[in-house]
């Protein structure tokens, strides 16, 4: 079997390790040589200071042989003569064969490499002993000669002298003060220059310290707050087991290793900032940069910034005409409009295999690059503006059995980070019936979900379907609950969700409103625009209307006699809605599936929808704009559009009849400018704005208000009471993590086998890394 070229191996492992211990060894050598160097420096240093004291044993011999200068005192003389022995003493230790082999031992890295905490901790305590690492006494290394004299014997008497000879000197300083040729003398400076250099403190080093085991312990802890939380360990426990691991370390040295800026922040207090300031500072200083991770980062997008990011997370993509491929395109293009927010629309990418099943006219792609090509251009031939916003993709696959795109892996971490900031949840349950990963609550500030699709009504229609509602509809409330703050209900139709509220927040493509107005304008000039009867177009499965629509023709065909209807749509139970028909000998014509705005369709004037399983049907919205006559169902999902005068609802199949009859009789009424704004993508997003309370959070003026929608229902909360709705929610997010990372309970519940992570297909087409490297085992 090939390897691949990336695929790691044994003898690639043990390379990479005998390359690192070679630079490691070459390191090590290199930095005994320079402490070699650096002893004999000092000892050169120190040979020439002792022939400075020679000269100045020389010239001290009375009398001075300066002129204008009488005789010093006898007891100046006798000050020279009771420094000799005392200099002996140095000159005798700094000329000792051993003296860079002290230095050099004291100096000397260890060659032992082994991860090994006990180790690591007698190290640590041994180097406080030897004075190296005394942090709480000192706040810095002891300079060199204090660590010298500790070394074997001599300890007082080595130091003594060079104390002695700078309390002498500053003493002969002063009495030669006052002799001209004294002060102006070289020689002094030059004897305390040289006592500088050897006996001077070092400088502060620069060089970030490495971190101890204490403080990795209390970053751990920090970093598993999340996880902690989830096993009931309040976050204030959490923060005193990191302060209790921590304070060791809060002194004068850290403070001093710090920035400025850093020990300003420090200072103040806050144990979490002081931590995560001391580990950027050790980071900065390896280099190391980090962009973000799955398990590794868990702060959020800070909301103070001055642009904010919107994620839009959907299930489906172009070039499949579904409502969850084309909404959340168009919204993702109007929010984008705004200069208050960046705008990521999140899509599904789908394996060629996958590709072939779901898009029609055997269109598929070869790169997701390749895809957002295709999906802009769609978006800009009908929008008229090019819209500034991203498209990412993550790993999905196509469910043949429930019809739909189901996420491989963990959907949230495909959105860094630093852009983590609001998420907006096409179809919130069918994206987290089986997420395995982040919950989203988490790692976002604000997430709205908008629910699309009745999916209780498509499951009753199949086997055993009253039961797998009952379970599908609490399994929609959990998901819900545990990972969105707010959701949004397109219509009454959906299944009553907590924290939800129902307001229409879809619009139409600009491309129907313009053919609306064409119309309308041909009309005027006494043009006549409808020259053909009725049609209908859907996808074409049963629970799309299609059983209805068959229902009542079938029922009523004496009462249509002569009516003729055209059927555009393209699925999965195509061949057995059109044997039906033809069982039943209706006058329908079947053609293939098109789009909506397609130039043979601008002739129709009436569009029939007897679907009761849609949720805001987003072809009855398209009819209306384009000036044609609707004839749909009383029901919660047509609410919308009532208030239009060419929907025309029925209640019974007679009242259908009759309803028909009236749409092929007359003609429709012509929009008013607010009847098309109302069904604008325009007033759509205003309406999304208002009812997701993003209107409040994005503009920085409102973030002390109240929305709209509450003024005057919420009572403010005491800080100190419990919040019982956080600990409920978080406790459903870790029961539902738990449960979907069982593969065997994955199985049971109908999901797609390997979905817990994505493929190595997916890897291959997204350039992904493999799950077991991006999300180990031991991390969380």
């Amino acid at each position: 079997m090939a390897t691949h070229p990336h695929t790691p191996t044994s003898s690639n492992a043990f390379s990479f390790l005998s390359k690192g211990w070679r630079e490691v060894r070459d390191s090590a050598d290199a930095d005994i040589q320079l402490m070699r160097d650096r002893a004999n420096s000092f000892k050169d240093l120190a040979t020439s200071f002792d022939r400075e004291l020679e000269n100045f044993f020389n010239s001290a011999t009375p009398p001075f042989s300066v002129p204008a200068m009488r005789s010093p005192p006898p007891r100046e003389i006798e000050f020279v003569k009771s420094l000799r022995p005392k200099l002996s003493e140095i000159r005798r230790a700094y000329s000792s064969p051993d003296f860079s082999k002290r230095v050099l031992e004291k100096w000397r890295p260890r060659t032992r490499i082994r991860i090994d905490l006990s180790a690591i901790k007698k190290a640590i305590v041994s180097a406080e002993e030897d004075g190296i690492l005394d942090f709480e006494k000192r706040g810095r290394r002891l300079s060199f000669w204090e660590e010298w004299k500790s070394e074997g014997e001599g300890e007082s008497k080595d130091w003594e002298p060079i104390r002695a000879l700078k309390i002498r000197l500053k003493e002969f300083e002063k009495r030669g003060s006052s002799f001209e040729a004294f002060k102006n003398s070289e020689f002094v400076e030059k004897v305390k220059s040289g006592l500088k250099s050897m006996c001077k403190e070092p400088e502060e080093s620069k060089e970030v310290p490495p971190l101890d085991v204490p403080e990795l312990l209390a970053y751990f802890v920090k970093q598993s707050g999340p996880f902690l939380d989830h096993l009931g360990v309040k976050r204030d426990v959490c923060d005193k087991i990191v302060e209790s691991l921590y304070s060791k370390r809060r002194n004068h040295f850290l403070l001093q290793s710090l920035s400025g800026e850093e020990s300003s922040i420090v200072g103040n207090g806050n144990i979490n900032d002081e931590l995560d300031l001391r580990i950027a500072s050790v980071l900065q200083s390896t280099g190391h940069r980090h962009e973000g991770g799955f398990w590794t980062d868990h702060a959020k997008h800070d909301p103070s910034e001055s642009e904010r990011h919107v994620a839009i997370v959907t299930t489906a993509s172009l070039p499949w005409m579904t409502g969850t491929a084309v909404n959340p395109l168009f919204r993702a293009a109007y929010l984008s409009q705004s200069a208050k927010q960046k705008v990521t629309l999140l899509v599904p990418w789908l394996c060629k295999s996958d590709q072939e099943l779901v898009y029609p006219g055997s269109l598929t792609f070869t790169s997701p690059e390749e895809q957002e090509v295709y999906i802009r251009s769609w978006l800009e031939e009908r929008i008229g503006f090019k819209a500034d916003f991203k498209i990412s993709f993550y790993p999905g696959k196509f469910s043949k059995e429930r019809r739909s795109i189901i996420p491989a892996g963990d959907t949230s971490q495909f959105i860094p980070s630093r852009d983590a900031d609001i998420a907006i949840l096409e179809e919130p349950e069918h994206l987290n019936w089986y997420h395995h990963g982040k919950r989203w609550t988490d790692k976002f500030n604000h997430v709205v979900g908008i629910v699309h699709t009745n999916y209780l009504e498509y499951i009753k229609r199949e086997k055993n379907g009253a039961l797998q509602a009952f379970f599908v509809k609490h399994i929609n409330n959990w998901v819900t609950r545990a990972y969105c703050h707010k959701v949004l209900r397109l219509s009454a139709a959906t299944q009553d969700l907590p924290k939800s509220v129902i307001c229409n927040v879809h619009g139409v493509n600009p491309k129907f409103l313009e053919i609306g107005e064409k119309i309308a304008t041909e009309r005027e000039l006494g043009q006549k625009s409808f020259t053909k009867g009725a049609y209908f177009l859907g996808k074409m499965v049963w629970a799309k209307g299609y059983k209805e629509l068959i229902d009542l023709l079938a029922k009523h065909k004496a009462d249509l006699d002569g009516f003729k209807l055209d059927v555009f749509g393209n699925g999965e139970d195509a061949n057995e809605v059109q044997s039906a028909a033809r069982k039943l000998d209706l006058n329908l014509s079947f053609q293939k599936g098109r789009d909506h705005a397609d130039d043979s369709l601008h002739g129709y004037k009436v569009f029939i929808n007897p679907s009761i399983s849609d949720v805001l049907c987003t072809a009855t919205a398209e009819a209306l704009a384009m000036g044609k006559f609707v004839v749909c169902a009383d029901h919660p999902s047509n609410e919308f559009f009532r208030s239009f005068p060419n929907c025309l609802t029925y209640r019974t199949s007679e009242d259908f009849v009759a309803k028909v009859k009236e749409a092929l009789e007359n003609e429709p009424y012509p929009l008013t400018p607010e009847q098309r704004y109302q069904l604008s993508w325009e007033a759509a997003t205003q309406r999304f704005m208002e009812y997701s309370e993003l209107d409040s959070i994005l503009n920085k003026e409102n973030n002390g208000e109240k929305s709209s929608l509450d003024k005057g229902k919420l009572v403010p909360k005491s800080v100190s009471m419990p919040n019982l709705t956080e600990l409920v929610d978080g406790g459903l997010a870790f029961a539902h993590y738990c449960l979907t990372g069982n593969e065997f309970l994955r199985l049971c519940t109908g999901a797609i086998p390997g979905t817990r992570d994505y493929d190595k297909q997916h890897c291959k087409d997204l350039h992904l890394l493999p799950p077991q490297v991006e999300n180990p085992i031991y991390g969380w």
